[in-house]
């Protein structure tokens, strides 16, 4: 399997003060990697890194030459602010094209052409002229992950995508990242909750300033370490299992399955009238995928 980034002994940290030391690890294509630590664990820190935006303090980051030409998608956590954004959805999709248009000051028919597959593909097609601002947290997310989508299809970094989500929204985000996966994209997941274990190939548990634990699912599960995180989280009811389906097959872009018409929430609202210069600004409060 085609190793994506590697990270070999890296410490990480600001002004000579390191937040997480020995960080060694390796995303291969095609893995679903969870990221674990409490509050302060440096996992932010190491988002921060991956994504390029953070050079190591020791050790060495190493991106394939794909990932190092297309960078990782990504999904940050929300602000209020941002919730509240005023463009359409159409408008918030297609701007994860702006790294791959330089200083055009337009998209062209390509970039025009992956931003509405990737609506169709997430099931917000019918939300296209909808404003941002005014859907559901659930719906917003599956609006960013197009986003991070078009920014590059082939790994994507999520930081906390179910926080603020009701239950239900939770459950069907976690099942459209893992449909993702399965269809070959890398996952890269920061996650508080324990039922994102679950769909995770593989676990990086990070403690204060250590790495606490690198392998697959089931080498974390049978840990003592694992143990105690899925007992302590779950009050002892342990992690259910995945029920397996069969891949989904790509929607034709003139329609959509039965079953993700069923996630859109009908009808059409006012039209955002972001411009450009907005969605730019937007991306430039570091929401830009790298």
């Amino acid at each position: 399997m085609r190793e994506q980034l590697i990270c070999k002994n890296v410490t990480l940290g600001y002004e000579g003060s390191s937040v997480a030391e020995g960080l060694d690890f390796t995303i291969s294509a095609g893995d679903y990697l969870c990221i674990l630590g409490e509050n302060g664990s440096g996992k932010s820190t190491l988002v921060k890194a991956l994504l390029g935006l953070l050079p190591a303090m020791s050790g060495e980051i190493i991106r394939d030459e794909e990932t190092a030409l297309n960078g990782v998608g990504y999904l940050p956590q929300q602000t209020i602010i941002q919730r509240d954004f005023p463009a359409s959805v159409r408008e918030i999709v297609r701007s994860g094209c702006l790294a791959r248009s330089g200083l055009r000051p337009f998209y062209n028919k390509q970039e025009k052409a992956l931003a509405e597959a990737n609506m169709h593909r997430l099931g917000i097609a019918d939300l296209a002229d909808r404003c941002y601002r005014d859907l559901s947290g659930g719906q917003q997310q599956r609006v960013l992950l197009a986003r991070a989508l078009c920014a590059t299809g082939k790994i994507l970094l999520l930081d906390e995508p179910v926080t603020g989500l009701d239950p239900r929204a939770q459950a069907d985000l976690y099942e459209l990242v893992y449909s993702l996966n399965r269809s070959g994209i890398t996952i890269i997941m920061v996650s508080h909750d324990v039922s994102a274990v679950r769909y995770a190939s593989h676990i990086l548990h990070i403690g204060s300033h250590s790495q606490l634990f690198y392998g697959t699912r089931d080498e974390y599960l049978s840990s003592r370490l694992g143990q105690s995180f899925i007992i302590t989280d779950t009050g002892g009811a342990g992690l259910p299992e995945i029920e397996e389906e069969a891949p989904e097959k790509e929607q034709p872009e003139s329609g959509l399955s039965a079953k993700k018409k069923a996630a859109i929430a009908a009808g059409a609202g006012l039209i955002a009238a972001g411009t450009g210069a907005a969605i730019r600004h937007y991306v430039k409060r570091g929401e830009r995928n790298v």
